[in-house]
């Protein structure tokens, strides 16, 4: 069976993600923010094979929370589910943009990959001129285009592997609010179907989906020349570079 790792899922739907894989029998390891949190996901996902711990603001953190899922072995797929709303913007910045970044470029290459990007992506800009110099000109919305453009930046760079950004929706968690109006099984039943289905629909790669389905995104995240320019900026800014990252040791074929 499929073994997936899950950044993010000491609550919210990284956890509802993982106990789903759980009791479909796929080997699940979890990440939480630090000791305290871990125990309560382990506590909260009942089978789950391990879980580790990384702050994901703190850059050394998230490089050696790479290495310790290397030391566990390979995994079938990994999704990118950590994320920051109301936080400081450089927080959010290195939660939802660089730390999916270097895990990308830092974890031995999976065959799937899910990244968690958001409706709100659509009313967001590349701003990569203020990647150096204002990180707090970088909204949320902003932080959420920039995991689409990494998703089709690895599907384009990588063939080998299907790479997928799941649009949750509005959903009633910790984060998405009591009120949030969307299904909250359906906002986490795409990443779950990404990363473990057999279904035809779900081995593609370099798409956007919202329920299952392939929608439209915001078109500058198709924009090559961006996505270069935000891969050279991201590589500055933490010191890795995603095209000399070509582990591929992985013994699953995409067929």
């Amino acid at each position: 069976m499929p073994r997936i790792f899950i950044t993010g899922s000491a609550d919210g739907l990284g956890q509802l993600a993982a106990n789903a894989l759980i009791k479909q029998g796929h080997q699940v390891v979890l990440h939480a923010r630090n000791a305290e949190r871990g125990r309560d996901a382990l506590r909260s996902c009942p089978g789950a094979e391990a879980v580790l711990t990384a702050d994901l603001t703190d850059l050394n953190e998230t490089k050696k929370l790479a290495q310790e899922v290397n030391s566990l072995g390979l995994f079938d797929a990994v999704i990118h589910n950590a994320g920051l709303y109301q936080a400081p913007a450089k927080d959010v910045f290195a939660v939802n943009v660089l730390a999916p970044y270097i895990l990308t470029c830092l974890i031995n290459k999976p065959i799937r990959l899910i990244y968690l990007s958001s409706g709100m992506h659509l009313h967001g800009h590349a701003k990569l001129e203020f990647f150096k110099t204002d990180i707090g000109r970088i909204n949320y919305s902003d932080s959420k285009l920039h995991v689409l453009m990494l998703c089709l930046a690895t599907a384009r760079k990588w063939p080998d592997v299907y790479a997928n950004a799941v649009d949750p929706g509005w959903v009633p968690t910790k984060m998405g609010g009591r009120g949030a109006p969307d299904n909250l099984e359906k906002g986490y039943a795409t990443q779950t179907w990404l990363a473990a289905s057999d279904d035809i629909d779900a081995k593609v790669s370099g798409r956007y989906f919202f329920h299952q389905k392939v929608q439209s995104h915001n078109p500058e995240a198709d924009d090559v020349l961006l996505q270069e320019r935000f891969l050279d900026l991201c590589e500055e800014m933490t010191g890795w570079c995603f095209r000399t990252i070509r582990i591929n040791t992985n013994r699953f074929s995409k067929a």
